[in-house]
């Protein structure tokens, strides 16, 4: 787009998250992304609890974006967060939420987007042998994934981050057992040491590229995207509403106009399936 082509884009990361983040937002906006390698996105809190984070994911990652700006004199700058637990709706199922949020200071410009997804690793627990230590770690995707290695869940001395090698893995395990009695082993949830989670991040970035490009038909502000979705779209069978999405709702963030838009999926009925009347 012409309002950021040829500026310099900060990437706020120092997990290497600008391997997926870059390409995308370099060819759809024509920036020019750059890290400071300076900056320590650690220290508004660590998956592994060295840090707490004290700030919500999307506080966070807004936070860290204005912080790297600030320490690169950049005015156009981009973060992530992610957290980590139970899916909101899907009983059972571990979730990463992902947020991504681009900001502009020179056009006064805020635009988040967010990617929830179970296709993550995410996993810990308490090893009492080495034999429960492999099952765990083929769980895990292990090597391609890292491990983390430390004496209890929420004692992180000696503890060893970015295992991802076998000789590393038991060897750590037979030095902490050997001291504590008892060793926890957790996924590793660093974007470098996770490729499930790098995969999300991507498609976040490419959520996000689509919103940059999507334009306010009345004022032409950037990010004119989904606010709500309104379910209820009907049954094929009895004509009655179901829970499917029938109506999407989109808004620009400038002038608050809003527009009715059907949903991605392209249907106009749903399938009896899955309707509470007709499949109680």
């Amino acid at each position: 787009m012409e309002l950021f082509k040829g500026r310099k884009l900060i990437i706020a990361t120092k997990h290497h998250k600008e391997r997926v983040i870059a390409p995308i937002l370099e060819k759809a906006l024509k920036v020019e992304c750059f890290v400071n390698n300076t900056f320590d996105t650690d220290i508004l809190g660590t998956f592994s609890g060295e840090v707490k984070r004290e700030l919500d994911p999307l506080a966070t990652a807004r936070k860290k974006c204005l912080m790297a700006m600030e320490a690169s004199n950049c005015n156009l700058g981009v973060a992530s967060e992610g957290s980590f637990g139970p899916h909101p709706s899907l009983f059972f199922a571990s979730a990463d939420d992902e947020f991504l949020i681009f900001i502009d200071k020179k056009h006064k410009l805020e635009i988040v987007v967010r990617e929830l997804s179970t296709d993550t690793n995410f996993n810990g627990k308490m090893i009492s042998s080495e034999s429960e230590l492999n099952e765990f770690a083929q769980l895990a995707k292990f090597p391609s994934h890292g491990l983390i290695l430390k004496p209890s869940e929420n004692e992180t001395k000696d503890m060893v981050k970015g295992i991802n090698t076998k000789e590393t893995l038991y060897a750590t395990y037979r030095y902490l057992q050997s001291k504590y009695g008892e060793v926890y082993a957790e996924t590793d949830m660093r974007a470098m040491f996770n490729p499930s989670r790098m995969a999300i991040i991507k498609a976040a970035a490419t959520q996000l590229a689509d919103k940059i490009q999507s334009v306010c038909p009345k004022c032409h502000t950037p990010g004119f995207g989904v606010t709500d979705a309104i379910a209820g779209l009907p049954c094929e069978l009895c004509s009655m509403p179901t829970a499917t999405v029938k109506t999407l709702i989109y808004e620009c963030s400038n002038c608050n106009y809003k527009e009715e838009r059907p949903p991605t999926h392209g249907k106009t009925t749903e399938d009896p399936t899955y309707c509470d009347y007709c499949n109680p």
